[in-house]
């Protein structure tokens, strides 16, 4: 009931702010990521994505008619570079959907989540994601949609090499050499991605397992810490024994994921979106799924990966339909009848309680992963320096794969950041 009076609210407010004949609907600009095949046609596309013989702007606009979407998908390779051109142009979106704020929340671009997310909404939201997007107390920027990262392994090459899957980073080793032998290195034993795509997650994995990780729990930035040095270390010994793909500073997940697909990589962690990757190959994989192992003494962590919509402010626009119209996309995009199908379509987690029920149902396998996102641990990308931080984990990475000694690395990054 609280739902329909906000809509009806927001479009009385719509009505009165844009006249009585509405001869103009309200422009509302969206940048939305492009995450897989499917996102452009489920958006825009002529594909029956919504499962109503419409797009979603299609759907959204019969159901808003005060509202003209101009909605754009943008690949994450060019993301960034848009948003910042847009910016700098005066021309920002009002609504974008990408994986950091903070930097737009530091410069004072961005309009408080309450402004245009109704008090339902936000209640139905997680949680533990609306802490990653609040900065003193105040929301500026609500969940899109989530993954969690575990380990998959084959369970054919592993058992034709007579080993079992390992827990901690001792068993890794072993489990790798003994691949390694076997194969002659027809098979790589495990997967490392230390590119810019997605070198934080690397550091992120062997960090989290060494009870170690960007901060402390006050939130300061400990990037030099000794569980660090060794993660790092550990993580590129791995490489350098010839335990994982040849190339980790080039090779991307998305090529880890593929020569999982064809049978070539034993071990990586990955996203709950392998499966389908598996599937869609044609290549028949008997895969199991299992923590991520962990040194000795330390315990195990997944990787929590959420990105995010928000709202960009407009002083010039008239506030009460600007407002008005965001909030009428909010509460249209995150309607189960419609979150629902793009989450399930892109293989992600849902970022609402209201889809976790329609979810389990479609799928009883599903609450297995969101016991493991209940678990999981996140980037610190409420802070300001997190842009900052995720290039720098990943120059140090990369540099120390060359050679580099990773104490007096990660040390200059740590007086970078923090001035330590």
């Amino acid at each position: 009931m609280k739902k329909t009076v906000t809509l009806l609210l927001g479009i009385l407010m719509l009505t009165l702010a844009c006249g009585t004949a509405l001869a103009e609907p309200y422009p509302l600009d969206v940048i939305i990521a492009e995450y897989g095949p499917n996102t452009r046609e489920w958006f825009l596309g002529a594909a029956d994505g919504m499962g109503n013989g419409k797009n979603f702007v299609q759907a959204f606009e019969e159901a808003n008619p005060d509202v003209k979407l101009n909605l754009e998908v943008v690949s994450w390779n060019d993301l960034a570079t848009v948003v910042a051109t847009r910016i700098q142009e005066q021309n920002a979106p009002d609504i974008l959907n990408i994986d950091t704020f903070a930097q737009y929340h530091a410069d004072g671009l961005l309009l408080p989540a309450s402004d245009y997310i109704s008090d339902e909404l936000m209640a139905d939201f997680f949680p533990s994601f609306i802490e990653q997007s609040t900065v003193d107390g105040v929301c500026w920027a609500v969940p899109d949609l989530a993954s969690a990262r575990a380990l998959y392994y084959n369970k054919a090459i592993l058992d034709e090499v007579g080993v079992e899957v390992p827990v901690t980073w001792a068993e890794l080793e072993d489990v790798c050499d003994a691949i390694v032998e076997f194969y002659d290195g027809e098979i790589y034993p495990w997967g490392v991605d230390m590119t810019t795509d997605e070198g934080q997650a690397a550091f992120a994995y062997y960090s989290w397992t060494n009870n170690g990780g960007f901060v402390d729990v006050e939130g300061n930035w400990t990037l030099n810490s000794d569980a660090n040095v060794e993660a790092v270390e550990f993580a590129v010994g791995l490489v350098n024994k010839g335990y994982t793909n040849p190339n980790p500073a080039t090779q991307t997940r998305y090529d880890l994921q593929d020569m999982f697909a064809a049978g070539k990589l034993a071990m990586l962690i990955a996203p709950n979106q392998l499966p389908t990757i598996v599937k869609n190959s044609g290549n028949i994989i008997d895969y199991g799924l299992a923590s991520i192992p962990h040194n000795e003494g330390a315990s195990t962590a997944s990787a929590g990966v959420m990105d995010r919509i928000m709202a960009f402010r407009d002083d010039a626009a008239d506030q009460v339909a600007r407002n008005a119209a965001i909030a009428a996309f909010c509460e249209f995009f995150y309607d189960p009848a419609n979150y629902v199908g793009w989450v399930t379509m892109e293989d992600f987690l849902p970022a609402v309680n209201s889809a976790v029920e329609a979810m389990v149902a479609a799928d009883p396998g599903f609450q297995a992963w969101l016991d493991v996102l209940a678990g999981s641990q996140f980037y610190p990308t409420a802070k300001g320096e997190w842009a900052d931080v995720k290039v720098g984990v990943i120059q140090v990475e990369q540099n120390a794969l060359s050679g580099g000694d990773v104490r007096a690395l990660l040390d200059e990054l740590q007086t970078k950041i923090a001035g330590a």
